[in-house]
């Protein structure tokens, strides 16, 4: 269907640019220029919006107040450049107080792996108990090992449960560590989320806060976009749809100045609009001549109506009597005689199609003179 779809648009392309005239065309005369047929597809205007190639909204990810904005709309940033930043005044003590406990535990590691080492070659199951030299002596020789004999001590048993306690002491320490080190990486995405850096090279279009605003999470703070590289979005029936493919080159006229220039199919979205039953296309826009948010027609070839078969003239050919549109005539006699004309689109190499008021075969001035009117001679047709 793809193929088919591409091969009429070529037939169509083709079909046109065969019936228009080309430079070097051989007219009879300098001066006038010969009405020539032209068919094709019909083309559809279709209006549309310039948007930049990349926008972005900018929004606040936490509760605070603005203490830096970096420009007004028109500024101009490159990638990485500090836009927004709110106060993080907070933040950073819960941040400098997590840092006091990430130490806090450290010093709780160390001092647990000593009393691990301590246990583990000096066991205090094993040390004499205090007081004078010879009861301490008698306790050591007769008292623990009665003990032990009577089964009421079992000092093995004692030093592995004080190895234990020490452990303990040691995986509390590292999991304290741990939970301070949690705590200052969550404080530090804060702290990111408070800034907002330019994603790309790009200018801010709109702002919505000043320095001293106070925001809450979600609000907008302003729309960066890169308007370096811009595009048309169109709404286009479903109907036009199978006559548009992507890279196909159409044509577009600008709202603003009237001027015709070349638009590339960049995107086409996938699904249709289930109530308005279009289909949002994206043409790519020669640079530099639109911005941001201005109106353009593009004109979309209508596959399913009838093929136009409309006069062709030179644009220069065409003089504006108020706001009439009209041309000049090749009379009785080689007069020109002036003719009102209905104008219809514009077509490549300066020409345009004529809907009524020419029929094909007559001759009008190609480029006629300023103060020409009805009943006018050349120098050339006086000799």
């Amino acid at each position: 269907m793809e193929i088919q779809v591409h091969a009429i648009a070529l037939a169509t392309a083709l079909a046109v640019a065969a019936v228009l005239p080309q430079p070097g065309f051989a007219q009879e005369s300098g001066e006038y220029f010969v009405v020539q047929q032209a068919q094709g597809a019909s083309t559809v205007s279709l209006g549309g919006t310039v948007i930049p190639y990349k926008e972005v909204t900018l929004s606040a990810q936490l509760p605070g107040r603005v203490k830096h904005l970096a420009g007004i709309e028109g500024d101009t940033f490159e990638k990485g450049t500090l836009l927004v930043a709110l106060d993080d005044t907070e933040l950073l003590a819960k941040r400098n107080a997590a840092l006091a406990q990430l130490a806090n535990a450290d010093a709780q590691l160390r001092a647990a792996g000593v009393q691990y080492n301590r246990e583990l070659w000096s066991p205090q199951s094993k040390q004499a108990m205090g007081g004078m030299g010879l009861p301490n002596l008698f306790d050591q020789m007769f008292t623990r090992p009665m003990e032990g004999m009577a089964g009421n001590r079992n000092q093995n048993v004692e030093r592995r449960a004080d190895l234990y306690a020490s452990g303990v002491q040691i995986t509390q320490a590292q999991n304290a560590i741990l939970s301070a080190q949690s705590q200052i990486q969550a404080i530090d995405a804060k702290l990111r989320d408070a800034i907002s850096l330019a994603p790309f090279d790009g200018v801010i279009l709109k702002k919505y806060v000043e320095v001293g605003d106070t925001m809450q999470p979600g609000q907008p703070l302003l729309v960066y976009a890169d308007v370096e590289y811009l595009q048309i979005m169109v709404d286009v029936p479903a109907r036009l749809r199978p006559g548009l493919y992507e890279q196909m080159m159409l044509q577009a006229e600008l709202d603003v100045t009237g001027q015709v220039v070349p638009v590339r199919v960049a995107q086409i979205f996938p699904t249709a609009d289930s109530q308005r039953h279009t289909v949002k296309v994206k043409f790519d826009l020669p640079q530099g001549v639109s911005a941001p948010g201005m109106y353009v027609k593009v004109r979309v070839p209508d596959l399913t109506a009838p093929a136009r078969n409309h006069p062709v003239i030179p644009a220069s050919s065409i003089r504006y009597n108020g706001s009439l549109p009209g041309v000049y005539v090749e009379g009785k006699g080689g007069r020109p005689e002036l003719r009102l004309i209905r104008v219809g689109e514009s077509l490549d190499n300066g020409y345009v199609s004529v809907l009524s008021g020419l029929s094909s075969g007559e001759r009008i001035l190609r480029n006629p003179v300023n103060g020409v009117a009805s009943g006018w001679v050349s120098p050339a047709d006086k000799r």
